[in-house]
C-alpha cells in the first residue's frame, strides 16, 4: 500500500511544478503592476466600465442581462479571449497545483509518516519546501490586484463565443475569494495537518541553533579553517548531518516562520517550538518568498496572532523579536560577512596551492559558499527594505565585491579541478562507502523485498565504481540512484513501516553521506548552483548597483570589482520553463547589468591609464629642446657668480628630479596612480571571459573599447584646434606626445594581457580617416582644415611664401606679428615629415582630395576668363610670332592678371602637396622599404608609349606611396570629375589649348609687380609666381590626359607663345616694365625645369640661353652676401 502511494515522486514533482507556478504568479503580478508592461486591453479606457463591472460582480458576472456594461468585451471578444488566455490558463494552473497539494499532505497525514531532518533529509525537505511554495503561490495570487478583471473578462468573452462559460470557472472564481485574505484560509486549510508539521520543524532544533551563530563563536571554534588543525588536515571533512551543513539558512527560517504561521498552535504549548520560532523572528524583518517578493514576517505575524484569542503573548513576542532585530541584527551580520571575506580568502588560498584538498575538504567549500550566499541576500533584502534605524551603516557594505569575489574563486576552483573531486569521491564510494553500507544491511534482522532490493542495488552500484572510470572521461550519473534513496526514505517513514528508519539511524546516516558523495562525483555544478546561487541579485538591480558603486570607491576593493559582472552570468540559471516571457526580460536585465559594470570598471581603469600616459608626455615634454634655453645660459655664465635669486621666486626643477627622493615612504601621484592601476587590472584576472545567457562576454574588450576612444579624444585634444583663432599644435610636437602616450601605453603588459598594440594601431588608424568610429573629427581632418584655412589662404595672398631652398614655407617681412611661424609647420625635414606619419597615406589622400577641390574651382574660373576671351586668344594663338598684331590683340585682352593669381595659388597648392608627398614617400621608406621599392621600379618601368588606363592605375598606386609621377593622378580625376554628361571634349580640348595661351601671354604683366622679384635665398619669387613652374607643368599634363591629347606637343606650344611674348618684353626700354624682367625670365627656365616633357634644347630653340645666363647674373649681383 505504502510503496503505491509514490509519495517521493509525488513530492519531487510538485515541488518542481510549484516553483514554476510561483515564479508565473510573480511574473503576472509585476506585468500587471507596471505601466510601462501592463496589458493594453486593462488600461484602455473602452474597457474601463467593464472591468469595474467585472471586479464589482465577481464571480457571478451576467453576461445577458448587462450586456450594455460589457459592451466593449462584446465588441472585441476576440481579441479579448486571445489576449487573457495565457493569464487564465496561469490561475487554472494555481487551481490544479492546489488540488495535488492538498491530495498530497492528506495521504501524508494519513501514513503519518515521519519527518526529521536529521534521518530522512531528503524527504523532510522536499515536505517543508511543498508547504513553503504552496504558500508563497497562495500569498503572491493575493497580491495580484488583477486576477478578477482578468479572469472575468476571459469568461465573459468565452461566453459570448461559445454561448457558456468555462468549466473551471465557478472554483477557480470561489478560489480568488476564499484567498482575500489569505493567511486566514491558509491557516484554516493545514489546522489538520499540524502534527505532521510541527514534528518536521521541530527536527530542525538541532541544527538551525548550531548554524545560527554569530561571528565571535565561529572566530573561535576556526570555522572553515583548514590551518587550525594541520594533522587532520587530510581527513575527510563529514559529520552525521552532512547535507544539513550547506542548507541554506533563508530557507530553513523560512520553514519555520511560514509553518509555525500555518500551523501555529505548538507555540502555545511547547516551549522548544516557541524557542525555535523567537530565534527564527529574531533573524530578520523580512523573507523572501520569490524573486524580489518579500514577506515582512513581524507585521504578517502580528496581524495574523492580533485576531486570535490567546495569542496576546505571541504578539508581545514577535513585538520583542523585532526590536531585537531592529538593534542587533545589522550589525551580526555585517561582523558575519568580515569573517567570511578573511575565512574565504584563506580557504581558497589554500585550496589553490594545494587542489588535492578540494576532495577531503569539499564540504567546506560548499559550507562557506553557502553561508557566504545567505549572508548576501540577507543584506539585498534588507537593503531594498531599509529600516528607520540609528545604524543604517549597518546595511551598507562597501567590502562586498571581496566576497563576491572569493564566491567566484572557489566556484571557478571547483569546476577546475572536477576530476580530482571525482577521483577522490569515486575511490571513497568503492571502497568504503559500499563496505560501510553492506555492514549496515547486514545488521538489519528484518529486510522487507522492496527495501532490499533498493539496498542491494545501492551496494552493487557502488562497488562497481572503479578510477579508470575517470580516467576514461566516463560520464557518471548517480540520478536513479539518489532517487531510489528518497522512495526508500517514504518506504521507511510511514507509520509501521515493515522497516522504520528511525529504529536504524546508522542507515540514514551512511546513506545520505553516500548521498553527498554521488553528488560531488556527477553534480558537483548542480551543488555549486545550490549552495552559491545569487540570481536575487538581477531582481534587485538598484541595489546591486548601489554595491558596486560603493565597492569601486573602495582602493582595497578595485580589485575584486570584476566579481559584480561575472556574477550576472548566473542569472541565467534561475529562469523557469513555465515562465518563458521572464527569461527574455531577465537576459536584458542582466546584459544591461553585466554592460554598467565593465563599462564602469573600464572607464575608472582607462582613466587611470591615461593619466599615468599623461604625466609620462609631460616628463617628455621637459626633455624637448625649446625647454633648454636655461640650462645653456647658465652652462655660458658658469663661471659668473650666481644671482640670489629673487624673494618668492621658485627656481625651475631640471627633468629627472622627480625621481629623486630622500624616503621611499613619501609617494608621489605616480605611484598613487600605478597602485590604483595595478589594483584594478588585478580584477581582470577573475576570468578571461564568461557567458551571460548565451553571450560571450570578454572584459578586456571593454578596456581596449574604452581607451580606444578616450586615447581618440586625448589625440585630438592635443592637437589644440582652435577653429576661431586658427591655432593648433605643431605635428612634430604631436607626434612627440603621441610616441609617449604609445611608449606608456605598452607598459600595460606588465600589467594586465592586452593588445596595447593593437590597440595603438586602431586608434592611429581611425585618425588617418577624416572620422573615427564614433563620427567624431580626426586629427587628419583639423590639419586639412588647418592648412587650408590658415597655411594655403595667407600663402595665396602672398603673406606667406613658397621657399623651395629651404623646402617649407617663410613668413614675408610685415609690420604686423604673424599669428604663427609658417615654416614650423612646413618644414620637410620635420613637421611635414610629422604630418605624414601622423596622418599616413589615408590622411594625405584627404588632404589631398581637399586640395584638389580648391583647385578645380580655381579651374572653373580660369575656365569662364578663357570663354570670355575666346576670340581674341584664337587669334593671339595663330599670331604669336607677329608682334605688331600681338601687341594690339593685347590691349583687347582682359583679365590676365586674374588668371596669374589663380594659377599661382594653384601652384602654390601642388607645391605644398610636392612636399607632402616627398615626406609621406620617406616616411615609408623607412617604414616599409621592402614595399616602396617594387613600387618605385613599376613606375619607372612604364613607358609613354603604353596605355593611359594602366599607366594612370600605376601612378596611382605610386602617388600614394609619396612617388612623384609625370601625370599627377589626383589631379587627372579631380579634372575629370568636372566634366558633365553634355560636355564637348572637342570644346574642353579648345578652353585647354586657349588657356595655356592665356596663360603664356599674360606673363610679361608680371613685371609690373614689385614682388615678382627673384630671391635667392628663398630660390624663388616674392610673390610666389615660381609656383607658376608647376601649376602649368602638371595642370597641363592632367587637362590633355584627360582628353587624350599628346602632353608635350601643347607644352611645347605653350614655351614657343610664351617666349615670344618674353622676348617682346626684352625690347620694351621703359623701365617700370622692364624692373623684374630678368626675375620673369627665370621663370620661363623654372618651367622646362620641372616639366617631364620638356627639355633646354626645347627651349634654346625658341629663347636665347645667353639671356637666361644674363638674367642670372643680374639677379644674383643684387643679393648680399654678408661673411663672418
Amino acid at each position: 500500500m505504502d510503496y503505491q502511494q509514490k509519495l517521493a515522486e509525488k513530492l519531487t514533482i510538485l515541488n518542481e511544478r510549484g516553483n514554476g507556478v510561483l515564479i508565473r504568479m510573480n511574473y503576472i503580478k509585476k506585468t500587471c503592476g507596471d505601466p510601462k508592461l501592463r496589458p493594453s486591453f486593462l488600461t484602455d479606457k473602452a474597457t474601463e466600465s467593464a472591468i469595474k463591472y467585472i471586479n464589482k460582480k465577481f464571480p457571478n458576472i451576467d453576461v445577458r442581462g448587462n450586456i450594455q456594461n460589457l459592451n466593449a468585451i462584446q465588441r472585441q471578444k476576440s481579441e479579448v479571449l486571445a489576449a487573457t488566455s495565457s493569464y487564465y490558463d496561469s490561475f487554472l494552473d494555481v487551481k490544479e497545483f492546489r488540488d495535488h497539494v492538498y491530495e498530497l499532505l492528506n495521504t501524508i497525514d494519513a501514513c503519518q509518516c515521519l519527518f526529521d531532518i536529521t534521518i530522512n533529509f531528503d524527504f523532510t525537505r522536499n515536505y517543508l519546501d511543498l508547504i513553503t511554495t504552496y504558500t508563497s503561490v497562495i500569498i503572491t495570487l493575493s497580491r495580484i490586484d488583477d486576477k478578477k478583471a482578468l479572469v472575468g473578462m476571459f469568461n465573459c468573452a468565452h461566453e459570448m463565443t461559445n454561448g457558456s462559460s468555462d468549466p473551471s470557472y465557478p472554483r477557480l472564481g470561489q478560489m480568488f475569494l476564499e484567498y482575500e485574505h489569505p493567511w486566514k484560509k491558509l491557516t484554516e486549510e493545514f489546522g489538520p495537518h499540524t502534527r505532521s508539521v510541527t514534528a518536521a520543524l521541530m527536527s530542525l532544533k538541532i541544527v538551525y541553533p548550531r548554524r545560527n551563530l554569530p561571528a565571535e563563536q565561529w572566530r573561535s571554534a576556526q570555522l572553515l579553517s583548514l590551518l587550525s588543525a594541520p594533522a587532520t588536515m587530510l581527513d575527510p571533512a563529514c559529520c552525521e548531518t552532512v547535507a544539513c551543513e550547506y542548507l541554506s539558512m533563508e530557507v530553513i527560517e523560512r520553514w519555520i516562520i511560514i509553518g509555525f504561521l500555518l500551523c501555529h498552535s505548538s507555540l502555545n504549548t511547547n516551549q522548544a517550538s516557541l524557542d525555535l520560532w523567537k530565534m527564527a523572528l529574531r533573524s530578520g524583518l523580512y523573507l523572501t518568498l520569490t524573486r524580489d517578493e518579500v514577506l515582512n514576517i513581524h507585521k504578517v505575524s502580528e496581524d495574523l496572532f492580533d485576531n486570535i484569542k490567546g495569542y496576546s503573548k505571541r504578539v508581545a513576542d514577535i513585538k520583542e523579536c523585532r526590536d531585537h532585530v531592529l538593534l542587533n541584527c545589522g550589525a551580526m551580520h555585517r561582523e558575519r560577512r568580515q569573517f567570511l571575506r578573511v575565512a574565504m580568502k584563506e580557504l581558497f588560498n589554500v585550496l589553490e596551492d594545494e587542489p588535492g584538498l578540494l576532495g577531503p575538504k569539499a564540504l567546506f567549500v560548499f559550507m562557506a559558499l553557502s553561508f557566504s550566499r545567505d549572508e548576501v541576500l540577507w543584506l539585498v533584502r534588507h537593503s531594498e527594505n531599509m529600516p528607520k534605524i540609528k545604524t543604517p551603516e549597518d546595511y551598507i557594505d562597501n567590502q562586498m565585491a571581496e566576497l563576491l569575489f572569493y564566491m567566484e574563486k572557489l566556484r571557478g576552483l571547483m569546476k577546475k579541478h572536477k576530476h580530482v573531486l571525482q577521483r577522490y569521491h569515486v575511490q571513497y564510494l568503492a571502497q568504503f562507502d559500499a563496505l560501510v553500507l553492506n555492514d549496515t544491511i547486514q545488521s538489519i534482522y528484518v529486510c522487507p523485498e522492496e527495501e532490499s532490493v533498493l539496498m542491494t542495488s545501492f551496494v552493487s552500484t557502488l562497488s562497481g565504481l572503479s578510477v579508470k572510470q575517470v580516467d576514461n572521461k566516463q560520464e557518471f550519473d548517480f540520478r536513479a540512484l539518489r532517487l531510489d534513496w528518497l522512495r526508500l526514505q517514504a518506504y521507511t517513514s510511514v507509520n509501521k513501516a515493515p522497516l522504520p528508519i528511525k529504529d536504524y539511524p546508522d542507515l540514514a546516516k551512511v546513506m545520505n553521506l553516500i548521498q553527498f558523495h554521488t553528488r560531488m562525483v556527477d553534480s558537483v555544478e548542480e551543488m555549486l548552483q545550490e549552495t552559491s546561487e545569487v540570481s536575487i541579485l538581477c531582481f534587485y538591480p538598484r541595489v546591486f548597483e548601489k554595491m558596486f558603486s560603493q565597492s569601486s570607491e573602495e582602493m582595497t576593493m578595485k580589485r575584486y570589482l570584476m566579481s559584480f559582472p561575472s556574477v550576472c552570468s548566473l542569472f541565467s540559471q534561475c529562469g523557469h520553463p513555465l515562465c518563458p516571457e521572464e527569461i527574455e526580460a531577465m537576459e536584458k536585465k542582466s546584459l544591461r547589468l553585466c554592460v554598467t559594470f565593465l563599462e564602469q570598471i573600464a572607464k575608472q581603469t582607462s582613466n587611470v591609464v591615461l593619466e599615468i600616459c599623461a604625466e609620462q608626455c609631460n616628463l617628455n615634454d621637459q626633455l624637448l629642446a625649446k625647454h633648454c634655453a636655461d640650462t645653456i645660459s647658465a652652462a655660458r655664465h658658469r663661471k659668473q657668480k650666481k644671482p640670489v635669486p629673487k624673494k618668492g621666486e621658485v627656481q625651475k626643477e631640471k627633468p629627472g628630479a622627480e625621481s629623486i627622493r630622500k624616503d621611499r615612504s613619501v609617494t608621489t601621484n605616480v605611484d598613487k596612480l600605478h597602485m590604483t592601476l595595478t589594483e584594478l587590472c588585478s580584477t581582470y584576472s577573475l576570468c578571461g571571459d564568461f557567458i551571460v545567457f548565451d553571450h560571450i562576454v570578454i572584459p578586456t574588450e571593454f578596456l581596449i573599447s574604452h581607451l580606444e576612444t578616450r586615447l581618440s579624444e586625448l589625440i585630438v585634444r592635443m592637437a589644440n584646434y582652435n577653429q576661431a583663432t586658427q591655432e593648433i599644435a605643431r605635428p612634430s610636437d604631436l607626434l612627440g606626445g603621441i610616441k609617449a602616450y604609445t611608449a606608456s601605453l605598452h607598459t600595460l603588459y606588465s600589467y594586465i594581457s592586452v593588445d596595447a598594440t593593437r590597440l595603438v594601431k586602431s586608434v592611429l588608424l581611425q585618425q588617418t580617416h577624416p572620422l573615427d568610429s564614433q563620427g567624431n573629427q580626426t586629427i587628419t581632418t583639423l590639419y586639412t582644415n588647418w592648412y587650408l584655412e590658415s597655411l594655403l589662404r595667407q600663402a595665396s595672398s602672398s603673406v606667406i611664401v613658397h621657399c623651395p631652398t629651404m623646402h617649407c614655407f617663410v613668413n614675408q617681412t610685415t609690420d604686423n606679428e604673424p599669428s604663427f611661424r609658417a615654416e614650423e609647420f612646413s618644414d620637410v625635414s620635420g613637421r611635414l615629415q610629422a604630418l605624414a606619419e601622423l596622418i599616413g597615406p589615408y590622411g594625405l589622400k584627404f588632404l589631398s582630395e581637399n586640395l584638389m577641390w580648391h583647385i578645380t574651382s580655381q579651374v572653373s574660373e580660369l575656365k569662364k576668363l578663357a570663354i570670355e576671351n575666346m576670340d581674341v586668344l584664337v587669334q593671339m594663338r595663330s599670331n604669336f610670332d607677329k608682334p605688331e598684331e600681338m601687341a594690339a590683340l593685347r590691349k583687347r585682352l582682359t583679365g590676365g592678371e586674374n588668371v596669374l593669381k589663380r594659377m599661382t595659388i594653384i601652384g602654390v597648392i601642388l607645391s605644398f602637396r610636392s612636399m607632402a608627398q616627398d615626406c609621406l614617400k620617406d616616411i615609408l621608406d623607412k617604414h616599409c622599404p621592402y614595399l616602396v621599392g617594387p613600387i618605385t621600379c613599376l613606375r619607372d618601368c612604364i613607358s609613354p608609349e603604353a596605355d593611359i588606363k594602366v599607366t594612370l592605375s600605376v601612378f596611382e598606386l605610386a602617388s600614394a606611396t609619396g612617388l612623384t609621377c609625370d601625370i599627377d593622378p589626383a589631379l587627372v580625376a579631380a579634372i575629370s570629375s568636372m566634366l558633365s554628361d553634355n560636355t564637348s571634349i572637342d570644346e574642353e580640348y579648345k578652353l585647354s589649348c586657349l588657356l595655356l595661351v592665356y596663360i603664356a601671354v599674360s606673363l610679361p604683366t608680371l613685371a609690373l609687380d614689385i614682388n615678382s622679384s627673384y630671391s635667392r635665398e628663398r630660390g624663388g619669387h616674392n610673390n610666389n609666381i615660381h609656383c607658376l613652374a608647376t601649376a602649368i607643368n602638371q595642370l597641363a599634363a592632367a587637362m590633355f590626359t584627360v582628353q587624350n591629347k599628346n602632353i608635350e606637343q601643347h607644352l611645347k606650344e605653350f614655351l614657343m607663345i610664351a617666349s615670344s611674348t618674353l622676348l617682346q618684353l626684352g625690347q620694351n626700354v621703359e623701365r617700370v616694365e622692364v624692373k623684374n624682367r630678368e626675375s620673369i625670365y627665370l621663370l620661363l627656365h623654372m618651367i622646362v625645369e620641372e616639366s617631364s616633357f620638356l627639355s633646354q634644347d626645347m627651349l634654346e630653340s625658341c629663347f636665347p640661353y645667353a639671356l637666361l645666363r644674363n638674367a642670372y647674373r643680374e639677379v644674383y649681383r643684387t643679393f648680399v652676401v654678408t661673411l663672418g
